[in-house]
């Protein structure tokens, strides 16, 4: 499969996976939080199956999640939660990737 698409794909799923874990979550704009988060989720499944700087699939997709999580979290305080899912969707990205 093209490494376009295939980012593309595995950006749209991780965020749209990571918008309905938000579903049940109470917060003051939560339609404007979903979208920014879906975009966050997007950009990161897309470059950690495009980004050709880092070699090793699994430490790409770390990377990638954890550089563009971290603002996110640095904003609303919720360290845990925010760079768990993006590490770890970048893991799960890169390594489907990868193979």
């Amino acid at each position: 499969m093209n490494k376009l698409i295939a980012g593309i794909m595995a950006g749209v799923a991780f965020g749209v996976v990571d918008v309905a874990l938000m579903i049940p979550i109470a917060m003051a704009d939560k339609p404007r939080a979903m979208v920014a988060s879906f975009v966050n989720r997007f950009a990161i499944g897309f470059l950690a199956v495009n980004l050709p700087i880092i070699s090793t699939p699994w430490l790409r997709g770390v990377a990638v999640g954890l550089i563009l999580s971290l603002p996110d979290a640095i904003i609303t305080k919720i360290y845990g939660p925010i760079l768990g899912i993006g590490v770890a969707g970048g893991l799960i990205v890169a390594l489907a990737a990868g193979r």
